[in-house]
């Protein structure tokens, strides 16, 4: 760090829990630069995170493990490794917003512009008229672009920085207008032109995104980057056999259903038939209600999970917008579970796909998935215990959590008919589906019009939630590897059960309880904690998980 002054909160970590503390510290150093310094792709808070991080790995480096117990050392190490993939991940965010800017230098400009805003700097109205009038230009071109271009990597990149760039424009000019008079003299005609040159270009993104659907691919050398940070010792290529031999199984297990359904092993046919059986107009969300209820009562009567008395009943539940079921046709969940169910906004044809879309049968797999024990369940947990450890989040910790009660609900029987069965596996066909195209999309080996016609030819999706799917994968909003983790972080989740519960182990409920109460961190290093092995950067990236699946 040379002659600098540490950027670390000047707090003492002296006593009990002085790494929990020390975690939450730096989360809060982190997270004040990422408040303030908050324009996408913005360079001053790279500048600030860059010896932030560094001189928060130096403290870490610095500490005398031999004083520290197992689990502040398995803290030191997760904080370590977080911080490791948070530099790394502002290189790639670096890369690619330069690449854009290079591109289109006005995108750069706004940055900085908005960059200088939170500097508090000094005001320069006519060099801000300048950059404004530059920037509509460059919107028009860029609408232009998407005409011919949509389904482009640069473009997308592109139209989705500038999406994010514009709410943060629209409030720095509210902030001078009518304050400043020659900012306004200035800047109210070329903003006026960039507004509308913005609603255009909104237009042009919708009608290209009805037909094609763009994406950005990161190449095979980041999602090997994304999955060493992971700590899952596969390469993409292995991950997708591994998804391909999933489903596989599925597809064994549907026939086997289609068959007991009187459908001679055609699972389309049998899948066809589940899909037209859903609930009335109006009745979905107390459906959705029986179905937690009844998820919370199988996994009590057989001790698999302790669920306290406040997180049996304690979610809400959220109608979804006909606007946002365009990308999210599906629930989704957390605290609460957002319902996707047709309203009567929309067409005859989007009420009864997204009623097939959103059946009985595909609904009692979901609704477990995002509440208990799955999704709500781990955000009750993870508020009571050592909630410092949200910082070290993973989507394989997170969705492999629960896919990996799908799996074991699957096999304790809580799928009573073959139509449940079918079900629960069209999720879980669906998840190893998701392995198979988002990784061969970002490895340039898929389009997005290829990744949604595997889902409708080897899944059985409606075109529709089909295309829904493929535009929340590649919009922008998840990580490269996140729509692999469900299945990838199931298998580890797994693995983990099966290691240690059973004679002389664990049993379920102690299992189960014992990773929520850990809360969340890669499911390798998990597996030490529960373990209660040290935390060996080695060993934890050499567990095959899921080889058996490979031969």
């Amino acid at each position: 760090m040379g002659s600098r002054d540490s950027l670390i909160s000047p707090i003492s970590f002296e006593g009990d829990g002085r790494l929990a503390s020390a975690i939450q510290v730096c989360e809060a150093d982190l997270s004040a630069v990422e408040w303030l310094y908050d324009a996408p792709g913005s360079y001053r808070r790279r500048e600030l995170l860059e010896p932030l991080i560094a001189d928060w790995r130096s403290w870490l480096a610095a500490l005398p493990l031999a004083d520290l117990t197992a689990a502040e050392r398995l803290d030191a190490f997760l904080l370590d490794h977080h911080l490791a993939c948070r530099a790394r991940d502002m290189e790639r965010e670096r890369d690619r917003t330069e690449a854009a800017a290079a591109a289109r230098p006005w995108l750069g400009e706004i940055i900085r512009l908005l960059d200088a805003h939170r500097a508090k700097a000094d005001l320069d109205p006519a060099a801000s008229a300048q950059l404004l009038a530059e920037g509509w230009k460059g919107i028009e071109a860029l609408k232009q672009s998407l005409s011919s271009s949509a389904s482009d990597p640069e473009v997308h990149r592109a139209a989705r920085l500038l999406e994010r760039l514009w709410p943060q424009l629209q409030e720095w000019r509210t902030f001078y207008a009518g304050y400043h008079p020659m900012f306004s003299w200035w800047t109210a005609q070329p903003f006026g032109a960039m507004q509308q040159a913005m609603e255009r270009f909104a237009d042009a993104r919708r009608s290209a995104g009805e037909g094609a659907i763009g994406g950005d691919p990161v190449g095979r050398e980041a999602l090997i980057d994304d999955l060493e940070a992971a700590l899952i010792p596969y390469t993409p290529e292995e991950l997708i056999a591994i998804g391909d031999a999933e489903m596989a199984w599925c597809r064994r297990e549907l026939e086997r259903a289609a068959s007991d359904l009187g459908c001679g092993g055609d699972w389309r046919n049998a899948l066809d038939r589940v899909k037209e059986d859903h609930v009335e107009p109006g009745q979905q969300a107390f459906y959705v209600r029986d179905l937690a209820r009844e998820a919370v009562a199988f996994l009590e009567e057989r001790g698999l999970l302790t669920i306290p008395p406040l997180a049996r009943d304690g979610w809400r539940m959220e109608m979804m917008s006909p606007e946002r079921q365009k990308a999210n046709p599906f629930f989704l969940g957390g605290s609460a579970i957002y319902i996707s169910y047709p309203t009567d906004a929309m067409s005859d044809e989007e009420k009864r796909m997204a009623m097939r879309g959103n059946n009985r049968h595909f609904s009692r797999a979901t609704v477990q998935h995002e509440l208990v024990p799955g999704h709500f369940m781990q955000s009750f947990s993870g508020r009571r215990y050592r909630p410092y450890r949200g910082l070290f989040w993973t989507p394989f910790w997170t969705e492999g959590w629960a896919l990996y009660w799908e799996m074991r609900l699957y096999e304790l029987g809580f799928p009573r008919t073959p139509e449940e069965r079918i079900g629960m596996l069209f999720w879980r066909t669906h998840r190893a589906a998701r392995v198979a195209f988002s990784l061969r999309f970002h490895m340039g080996q898929m389009d997005a019009g290829e990744c949604v016609e595997m889902l409708v030819r080897d899944v059985g999706h409606e075109r529709s939630t089909a295309e829904g799917e493929v535009r929340r994968s590649f919009g922008g909003d998840y990580p490269p590897l996140y729509q692999c983790a469900y299945l990838i972080g199931g298998l580890q989740f797994r693995a983990l059960h099966r290691e240690l519960v059973g004679p002389g182990g664990l049993d379920d409920r102690s299992f189960h309880d014992a990773v929520l109460r850990e809360n969340c961190m890669p499911v390798a290093m998990l597996r030490t904690a529960l373990r209660r092995e040290p935390a060996r950067p080695g060993a934890l990236f050499r567990w095959r998980f899921a080889d058996h699946l490979l031969g």
